[in-house]
């Protein structure tokens, strides 16, 4: 079946997540007709999940040490945060009656810890101001004129815009839309597009039978990760972590799993040490291991000396050999340094956010790509990353803002 006519638009927004349905804003707020196509049922499901919990919508850090949380591309997303940054999030947040809060950790949460009341308000009142929903369309490319093709419920569909705003995420969480399927699609269109790679993400080691069957899933709180950085700096944080069947995952994985991911692709594996006992030095560790067992097992006594639970004490008979167990000296200093060596990050499906993508060279300030004038990229497609605690979600909420900004002056030059 061919085609149906072409049906045309002023800006089209393709990718109905934070960053398109921002940039969807405020090329509206600029007096022009905004369509936004989404290949799945509803938009903003990723914002959704982001909500179960509790929708940390951004962060308390000042700048510029916030800006520093996104890396390499902090001079770059620093120019985003100056138009739209945290402040400007909560102001906008309250426009529809949710109001916010700091918690304990400097993550900003709305007061209902609640997605679904923002993004019912937000489409609504899009939808108010005469922006137009699309759902179920699949974005396939676009045909030699360069209209944009999709794959919608009455079959093939081409649409003309004037100017787009592509905000087609990542590769993570790919059930609810970001599969970097756009990946070749715009690289056939000789954009650059640095590989995507997972992100805030669990990592592999290979547990035995034993510990990846009795005790995946349990916590390890409170621990001290240790590591090295790309430039062989030690580094230290603590925090919590999590044994997964395959290897260890949870918040302190997630902050330092940029270059933990990195030093596996260099060196094909890297070492993380846990502190296993953070608030015992080793000298106390020693003299309360050497005291006498008595009638207790090994693991009992074990347990008793250290105050370790069983899932730590699971590990520390997983690394050490048997020999060993009974070597106070050995033992004690395991449980400060316990080595763990990492093979490989988990799958990008499985991580919460995506690094690769767009690079920004093939960008202007402007987020305009240089190859397809009219174009402009927003969110987590580009060749950024961060870690959680808010900073994600500033980055694409601001990134949208920059696109759809543009995409409206782009219409209005050419007008």
């Amino acid at each position: 079946m061919s085609p149906a006519p072409p049906s045309h638009t002023q800006i089209a927004i393709i990718g109905g997540g934070p960053a398109g349905l921002m940039a969807a804003e405020v090329a509206n707020a600029a007096g022009w007709q905004v369509d936004v196509f989404e290949a799945k049922g509803s938009v903003g499901r990723k914002f959704l999940i982001a909500g179960k919990g509790g929708l940390n919508l951004t962060h308390s850090e000042p700048r510029p040490a916030f800006d520093a949380r996104y890396r390499e591309r902090a001079p770059q997303i620093a120019r985003w945060l100056d138009a739209f940054d945290g402040e400007a999030l909560r102001a906008w947040a309250r426009e529809f009656g949710i109001d916010t809060y700091v918690g304990s950790s400097g993550r900003v949460f709305p007061i209902d810890r609640k997605a679904a009341p923002l993004l019912r308000g937000w489409v609504r009142r899009l939808r108010e101001r005469g922006v137009r929903f699309h759902v179920h369309h699949r974005w396939l490319g676009m045909d030699e004129n360069r209209r944009h093709r999709f794959d919608s419920p009455d079959g093939e569909r081409i649409v003309d815009a004037k100017a787009t705003v592509l905000a087609l995420g990542g590769a993570s969480w790919p059930e609810l839309g970001s599969d970097g399927a756009w990946v070749s699609t715009l690289a056939g269109h000789g954009i650059d597009i640095a590989p995507l790679k997972p992100s805030n993400c669990g990592f592999d080691i290979g547990w035995s039978e034993h510990l990846a069957g009795r005790h995946a899933g349990a916590p390890l709180k409170p621990v001290i990760v240790q590591w090295q950085d790309l430039d062989g700096t030690h580094r230290a944080l603590q925090g919590e972590c999590v044994l997964t069947a395959t290897g260890i995952e949870g918040s302190a994985i997630y902050a330092i799993s940029t270059d933990l991911r990195e030093r596996i692709l260099r060196d094909g594996e890297t070492i993380l040490w846990l502190d296993l006992a953070p608030g015992r030095d080793l000298e106390r560790l020693q003299r309360d291991l050497q005291k006498p067992c008595g009638k207790r097992s090994l693991g009992e006594h074990l347990r008793r000396q250290t105050g370790l639970d069983a899932a730590k004490l699971a590990l520390l008979y997983e690394v050490l050999p048997r020999e060993s167990m009974t070597d106070a000296g050995a033992v004690a200093a395991a449980i400060k340094r316990l080595p763990l060596r990492l093979h490989s990050a988990r799958p990008i499906a499985e991580a919460i956010s995506t690094a690769g993508g767009v690079i920004f060279e093939a960008m202007d300030d402007t987020l305009a790509l240089h190859t397809l004038p009219g174009m402009f990229c927003a969110g987590e497609m580009l060749d950024w990353e961060a870690p959680t605690g808010g900073y994600l979600l500033t980055a694409c909420f601001a990134s949208g803002a920059i696109a759809g900004r543009s995409a409206a002056a782009h219409v209005e030059a050419s007008s």
